[in-house]
């Protein structure tokens, strides 16, 4: 595996001695991925999807739905031990169920619910409210449900350390992605979301006519990921399902229908510099993630005329339609599947994908359990909304910036190129912002600076293979059932 090297505002490869040219709008890179798409779903935690990962799976009538690989390496998941003698008040249990009752995913209450990092008050702190199942916040789903995603890691990357960069629901989490920052937050009324400047709950971006009215809205101040990929003219573009038309609504089961496009959501509406608050439309699909009137914020049907055309921008964030995206309460594992495998199985089948790589990730955990307490990496102590006991040794607090406790609960994060290195686990420590420092590292961009948390981010370089040409093939699923579309298993 090459190393990389910061050199002022650059960065270059040492694998084969150069940089990786590109055309325009793409530009030099230190890898060899020229375009990375960036899938960010939501509210799931790692032992939600992959606490029994990969034990073979037969349905009711004992045919077998998932049969790993021989060498198949293990995870930190949910061993026998955990699933019987659980420290919680509740045992974990598997779910079997498509749309499950929202959890209690606040900033305070996941604290809470590690417990000083026992990790055995979920029950008490992070259930949610009215839920129909008792102790649902223990629940699970394996590969019988979440088939897709454990083909997927199967055949390509995948972490089981990774972590939300901070704790907290979705909007802290899509800033950190895209800015490891969620400091320098001004709403336009007073609001207990925003502690000492930090935005620590939901709220809607300010420059987004589509965001709640009457209802405090929040501005962030400072860079993101699009302003350093506008200086060095790199393409680039979010794409969200319903940004273009703002009255599309959808069913996922039995859930209530939702708005496909949720504003807090999209994190670079939080920013002056880089929103669309009409939500314009490119002038064409040779202007996708370009400057012009769209300013890089897009539908999802903008990602695929772009992609048709042969200009698929350099760096591609997609965000599902709401009942698409994952998120408990409005969507579930089977129609979050549906997106998934639909949209990779194009991605694959285009001519980018020889140069691509694509991310899954998420942007908080939804407060569901996962046994694994976070590395306290990052310390805060608000009294009012910070709960974990003071380490000792004491731990820093970056850029001495509060209401930032960090990390937070344990997140999938997948890894899908040719590129990816094939059946394999990776434990290198990594959160939200290490997305973001692949970003700035194989472009070149230099960092956000001000303590943003891509200061201290892990590398993803340990899911990829670049000592030698591709060598994962592309991996077609069947997006209702999640298998491989040739049959048989992925074995």
């Amino acid at each position: 595996m090459g190393r990389f090297v910061l050199i002022g505002l650059g960065l270059l490869f040492f694998a084969s001695g150069r940089a990786f040219a590109g055309p325009d709008g793409v530009g030099s890179t230190a890898t060899p991925i020229k375009h990375l798409v960036v899938i960010f779903q939501e509210n799931v935690s790692f032992d939600h999807y992959f606490g029994t990962y990969p034990k073979t799976i037969t349905d009711p009538q004992g045919r077998v739905v998932f049969r790993p690989k021989k060498d198949t390496p293990a995870v930190n998941g949910l061993g026998e031990d955990l699933l019987t003698h659980n420290p919680n008040s509740s045992q974990p249990f598997l779910l079997t169920e498509q749309v499950t009752c929202d959890q209690d995913h606040n900033y305070t209450a996941e604290q809470k619910a590690y417990d000083g990092g026992k990790a055995d008050e979920f029950v008490e702190y992070t259930e949610g409210g009215g839920c129909d199942t008792p102790y649902e916040v223990m629940g699970y789903y394996d590969g019988g449900i979440v088939t897709a995603m454990w083909n997927y890691a199967q055949n390509f990357a995948m972490s089981d350390n990774s972590y939300n960069t901070v704790y907290g629901p979705s909007t802290p989490g899509c800033l950190n992605l895209i800015s490891g920052q969620t400091s320098g937050a001004k709403a336009t009324a007073p609001s207990p979301k925003v502690v000492d400047g930090t935005i620590i709950g939901d709220m809607d971006p300010y420059f987004d006519d589509a965001s709640k009215k009457g209802a405090p809205l929040l501005k962030m101040t400072g860079k993101n990921v699009g302003d350093l990929l506008n200086a060095k003219k790199i393409s680039w573009g979010w794409f969200q399902g319903g940004f273009r038309d703002l009255s599309q609504a959808h069913t996922c089961a039995d859930a209530d229908e939702k708005q496909d496009y949720t504003p807090h959501h999209e994190p670079f509406q939080y920013y002056a510099s880089t929103s669309n608050p009409k939500h314009l439309p490119p002038t064409g699909p040779q202007m996708v993630g370009r400057n012009d009137q769209a300013n890089h914020q897009y539908d999802l049907e903008d990602l695929w005329g772009a992609l048709d055309s042969g200009n698929l921008p350099a760096v591609c964030f997609l965000k599902a339609p709401g009942y698409q995206d994952g998120h408990a309460g409005h969507s579930g594992p089977l129609c979050e599947q549906e997106f998934l495998v639909e949209t990779i199985n194009r991605l694959e089948k285009s001519p980018d994908w020889a140069d691509m790589a694509i991310i899954i990730s998420y942007d908080d955990s939804d407060g569901w359990y996962d046994h694994q307490a976070p590395p306290l990496v990052n310390y805060s102590h608000i009294p009012s909304v910070d709960f974990l006991p003071s380490p000792n040794p004491p731990v820093p607090t970056l850029g001495g910036i509060q209401g930032r406790m960090g990390y937070g609960p344990r997140l999938p994060l997948l890894v899908i190129s040719s590129f990816a290195k094939v059946n394999y686990v990776d434990h290198t420590l990594t959160d939200q912002t290490s997305i973001l420092r692949f970003i700035e590292d194989n472009w070149g961009l230099g960092r956000i600076g001000g303590g943003s948390f891509d200061a201290m981010a892990g590398s993803l370089e340990g899911m990829f293979d670049f000592s030698g040409g591709p060598s994962a093939q592309p991996l077609f699923l069947d997006a209702r059932s999640g298998q491989p579309t040739g049959g048989g298993q992925s074995d």
